[in-house]
């Protein structure tokens, strides 16, 4: 039978492995590019459940099918299985998420503006005093520079940083609950087994100074606002502000700002291709694909958005195909080297780092003309003459040493000086692009760094004045500058005719215009898709071995088995009472048996759960598992009343009269009599009830208890993998299953003195052979 068994398993999973490996590439394959959220109006379009999301996907996608989803892994599960188009998510979720798995990307532009907030309890003094307690604790952080820090350690990409320090927060003066939600990166999901994210640790340093101690109730997002409500929790982790939301609870002052983005897959964005998962055999020598300005006759030319240029390469090229343009210099690089445009449009600097440090890329031989480098003012700003006097105070030495330090290849020496002069003179705001190395762009740590920023330092220490920068994109530099909402511009400026009509200028270095192409090695190079086995064995890895993950598993095993088993035992004991105080069919007791049988299985479990957790037990200390327990022993104890009920039935009257004329009573008729023959006779469908049983504690997670399932889900979160950690779940089900079904049939062997006989005679039979 086990061999049976075995060849039926093994075919299913391997043609699992095949569906949800191949399925997505093909789906992939179709798929056009695309770079505006409009063109997702009429698609499928995936949302959270119990999120303002909703509404934002019913105003701005109206005609498209609109899917709900419980957690951000089931939608990117989703996503990269095709079946969505795009799912919506706050922007710095879906920035973390393409970090973590780039396959996964969205559109930069925003449907909304949104702030994000921690959720406290309305009407209610404790609540009240607790919010004003932490508002005064992000305004501290945010003074002493304590919460800048704790944004470059969540929003970069530093994963050593990533910690939480829970040291001592067992024991304090009080306890504070916050509900959360574990798979909600950056903000809050697992890592190393812990919780951290960018709200625990704000959360985590407010309990330690505070002298609280802190104990996290980790619910799905629909669940936050009603833990909060029925004082499950003293707050929540951040969430996006709503007039609607704001009826309901009070919100602390804003953490972050943000809005909605559309995620898609990243080979559907043409200004964010990837070419992960391909290997490429490259030559040692490495020649531009193209090497005359003839050869690039008829090909695609890009540049960054807001660079004037195409008259310049016109003039050069003829019969340029047409010209695309990206937001950044490495969405213009990746569709280079992905094959969606011939070349970029660059300076110097830019394009001689980027060919120095990607193998697959090469400096067109030819320039298109020679520039300067410039830092740019609002025409006619009063700061523009100070400004070019400090910088020609500069010696010349320093500039080339700052040239070569930031162009160079050692980045451990690209720092920066801290601004830590008086800065009598006030502040300055300079719109500095994010993604333009070695000029201006944001480093791991996600602190500004370049060449242009180091140079404003320079000249800001000489006039005594602190300096403000804000990242942004090079095209909203320009356009930043000339509005005047910034009073200097910078990050790869190169000076031009047209650009000095609209403003001035500090021309501080020499630049020629160049075109960057990919090298012809790379570009003819044969690339295969990676091995599936490498792609099984790492998704294997990353869901059990990295971060020690197979721990969550362990521990979701250990709730649902707590769960199950004192289920079984309390429902059966139940079950049991329940049909002994109606046995006699009186008619209180039928009539209200009756009753709770028809509320509790008529119910669907998940509300039963909700119900009691939200509403009946709202007030109670008392645990998610303690709930789930109390749930599943009502409703396995009506199923075994209604065994008993059955079972009881089936057996002849007659033996009831016939035991109570040989003198037995009523109680001992029923256990020596008719409870023997009953037993035996129920017991394959009690082995059923407690099967179903088991698989009906997946949903526990939906009260925050982290079982099997939510363990799984928790994974999903931190991997974006489907395969192994469904699959994992499914065989944990699979073996617990068999192993309660093996308990009940040895049970059922030893009570049943005709199966205990067969069993003998089966042994001795083997004996004899």
């Amino acid at each position: 039978m086990r061999t049976k068994i075995v060849k039926i398993v093994i075919p299913v999973l391997v043609i699992l492995m095949v569906l949800t490996t191949v399925v997505p590439l093909v789906s992939y394959a179709e798929t056009e590019t695309t770079d505006r959220w409009q063109d997702y109006i009429g698609k499928r379009i995936g949302v959270l459940t119990g999120t303002p999301l909703e509404a934002v996907a019913e105003e701005n996608f109206a005609g498209s099918e609109i899917l709900y989803f419980n957690s951000y892994p089931d939608l990117a599960a989703a996503l990269l299985a095709g079946e969505v188009d795009a799912y919506l998510c706050d922007e710095p979720g879906a920035n973390m998420t393409h970090h973590e798995e780039p396959r996964i990307d969205y559109i930069h532009e925003r449907l909304t503006k949104n702030d994000y907030a921690f959720a406290f309890r309305k009407n209610d003094a404790d609540s009240a005093a607790l919010l004003a307690e932490f508002n005064a604790f992000l305004e501290k952080i945010k003074e002493d520079g304590t919460y800048e820090e704790i944004e470059d350690i969540w929003f970069g990409t530093d994963e050593s940083r990533k910690v939480v320090d829970m040291e001592g927060l067992t024991e304090g003066n009080k306890k504070i609950t916050i509900a959360t939600t574990s798979t909600d990166m950056p903000w809050s999901y697992i890592k190393d087994n812990k919780n951290v994210g960018f709200d625990i640790d704000i959360v985590a340093r407010f309990c330690k100074e505070n002298g609280y101690a802190l104990s996290i109730l980790d619910v799905d997002f629909a669940g936050r606002i009603p833990a909060l409500q029925s004082g499950k929790c003293d707050f929540t982790t951040d969430m996006n502000v709503t007039p609607e939301r704001q009826e309901e609870v009070l919100f602390s002052e804003a953490t972050a700002d943000g809005g909605v983005v559309v995620v898609t897959l990243a080979e559907n964005l043409s200004s964010n291709s990837s070419d992960e998962d391909q290997t490429t055999d490259q030559a040692t020598d490495r020649v531009p694909e193209f090497q005359t300005f003839e050869e690039l006759g008829g090909k695609t030319i890009s540049m960054l958005t807001g660079a004037p240029f195409e008259e310049l390469i016109s003039s050069k090229v003829s019969d340029v195909k047409e010209f695309t343009y990206y937001q950044s210099m490495p969405d213009m690089m990746l569709a280079i080297r992905a094959g969606k445009t011939d070349a970029g449009f660059l300076n110097n600097a830019v394009a001689e780092l980027a060919a120095n440090r990607e193998e697959d890329l090469e400096v067109f031989p030819e320039s298109l003309g020679d520039t300067t480098f410039g830092l740019g003012f609002p025409k006619g700003s009063d700061k523009y003459e100070a400004w070019q006097k400090a910088y020609d105070s500069i010696p010349k030495e320093t500039l080339d040493s700052l040239w070569s330090k930031w162009t160079g290849a050692d980045d451990s020496i690209k720092t920066l000086p801290s601004q830590d002069w008086a800065g009598t003179n006030g502040t300055v705001q300079v719109a500095a692009c994010d993604a333009l190395e070695p000029m201006s762009y944001v480093g791991q740590d996600g602190q500004l760094l370049g060449l242009d920023i180091e140079v404003i330092l320079l000249i800001a220490k000489e006039l005594d004045v602190h300096v403000e920068f804000t990242p942004m994109d090079f095209s909203a530099v320009l356009s930043t500058l000339g509005s005047g909402k910034a009073d200097v511009g910078c990050g790869s400026i190169v000076v031009t005719d047209e650009r000095k009509e609209s403003m001035d200028f500090i021309e501080y270095l020499p630049a020629s215009y160049v075109l960057i192409v990919r090298s012809v090695e790379a570009g003819t190079a044969k690339q295969t898709d990676s091995d599936d086995g490498d792609g099984i064995a790492s998704s294997f890895y990353k869901t059990f071995v990295r971060e020690d993950r197979y721990k969550l598993f362990l521990s979701g095993i250990l709730t649902t088995v707590i769960i199950t088993v004192l289920s079984i035992i309390f429902g059966t004991a139940l079950g049991f009472a329940v049909y002994m105080c109606c046995r006699k069919n009186g008619r209180i007791s039928t009539a209200i048996t009756g009753f709770c049988a028809w509320l509790i299985q008529g119910m669907p479990v998940v509300v039963l759960l909700m119900i009691l957790y939200y509403i009946i037990f709202a007030k109670a200390d008392i645990s998610g598992t303690a709930v789930a327990v109390i749930a599943f022993t009502l409703v396995f104890g009506f199923g075994v009343f209604g065994l008993l009920h059955n079972g009881v039935g089936t057996i002849d009257k007659g033996q009831t009269e016939a035991a109570y004329a040989l003198g037995y009573g009523d109680v001992r008729t029923f256990f020596r009599i008719i409870l023997p023959q009953v037993v035996p006779h129920i017991l394959p469908a009690y082995k059923g009830e407690i099967v179903a049983l088991l698989k009906a504690t997946a949903i526990v997670g939906y009260i925050a208890v982290q079982d099997i399932t939510k363990m799984g889900d928790i994974v999903r979160g931190r991997t974006y993998e489907a395969f192994f950690p469904l699959i994992a779940v499914a065989i944990m089900y699979f073996i617990l299953a068999a192993i309660l079904k093996f308990i009940v049939r040895r049970v059922e062997v030893l009570i049943n003195p005709r199966r205990r006989k067969r069993e003998n005679i089966l042994k001795g039979v083997k004996i004899d052979d």
